[in-house]
């Protein structure tokens, strides 16, 4: 006979069963942990009817400041640590490649693609000037032509162009010399907190927080036969370094950018692509997989040890 009153300790399971059928495998394992970890927070928290509506209303408002020049769910993931997390489990950490870090909400397809040495600053933009020169080589060091370089930062008053009325500006797309290097001017980055005039801000407020990053630039890196590398070059010294507001400073990626003899600042740095399907996710699998038979053998070994104290007390 169906069951037709649920009760707290029935329900989830009765969602479960009705998931059950769910025709794609990697859909179904999606839907079935999402039910069971929400519903286990709902029993944790035990929200009133008013609470769990004004949960509903965050969620509302967030999606309305979304647009295509801002994009309120990253930033609400970002602050979370729910994109850093992400990272962390499909790029990791290989070798000497260059670590990953967040995309970020203010990445915009189509840069117009420049020749190296060109700058990527509109006149009048705050800032102070900045020389960049890089390389992209694979993990025995040697050069990559041809990779995809994106590239987009803030200004000095702490805005991306996408927050401004002015167009494109402060991003731009290079193609890596047959030596893999690359170059262009910008302005050096300064900290700046991500947007928070949205329901984000208000939940940062609301918990306490600032909203701050470290100064920092932003690359994203693709060539054939290698994964697509997304990533911050940080400021050395930043005070923002130890509490960004998105979770996304790695040691490896905090550099100096120093005043050459010009008095300029320049920044020199080599990134490291890893081949294509080469992340962490094997090691992990296979690091679970030994923790399991750890477990097993542990387990036989106790059962060992407690049969001949069985038997002399059965001989007793």
């Amino acid at each position: 006979m169906a069951i037709r009153n649920f009760n707290e300790d029935t329900l989830t399971a009765e969602v479960l069963h009705r998931l059950a059928s769910t025709p794609d495998r990697r859909l179904k394992q999606v839907m079935t942990s999402m039910v069971k970890h929400l519903h286990a927070f709902v029993r944790e928290v035990r929200p009133t009817q008013a609470e769990w509506f004004e949960g509903i209303k965050f969620l509302t408002e967030t999606g309305h400041w979304c647009d295509d020049k801002r994009q309120e769910f990253i930033l609400m993931s970002d602050t979370l640590g729910v994109s850093m997390l992400v990272d962390f489990l499909n790029y990791g950490k290989v070798g000497n490649a260059t670590e990953s870090t967040v995309l970020g909400p203010f990445f915009v397809e189509g840069a117009p693609e420049l020749e190296h040495g060109s700058s990527i600053v509109k006149p009048g933009t705050p800032g102070e000037p900045c020389l960049v020169r890089c390389h992209v080589t694979d993990l025995a060091g040697r050069p990559i032509a041809g990779a995809i370089i994106d590239v987009w930062q803030a200004g000095g008053d702490g805005f991306y162009d996408v927050q401004k009325p002015d167009g494109t500006n402060l991003r731009a797309r290079f193609r890596s010399a047959a030596d893999g290097g690359f170059w262009f001017r910008c302005v050096k980055p300064d900290s700046y907190p991500v947007p928070h005039d949205g329901p984000v801000g208000k939940m940062l407020v609301a918990t306490g927080r600032h909203p701050m990053r470290p100064g920092h630039l932003h690359f994203m890196i693709e060539a054939p036969g290698y994964e697509k590398l997304v990533t911050h070059l940080f400021v050395k010294g930043d005070k923002y370094l130890d509490s960004d507001a998105v979770f996304g400073v790695k040691r490896s990626l905090v550099v100096d950018f120093a005043r050459n003899a010009e008095g300029i600042y320049e920044l020199g740095y080599e990134f490291v692509l890893k081949p294509a399907g080469m992340t962490a996710a094997p090691k992990r699998r296979a690091g679970a997989a030994r923790r399991k038979a750890s477990a097993k053998k542990s387990s036989r070994a106790k059962r060992k040890t407690s049969r001949p104290a069985k038997r002399s007390a059965r001989k007793k």
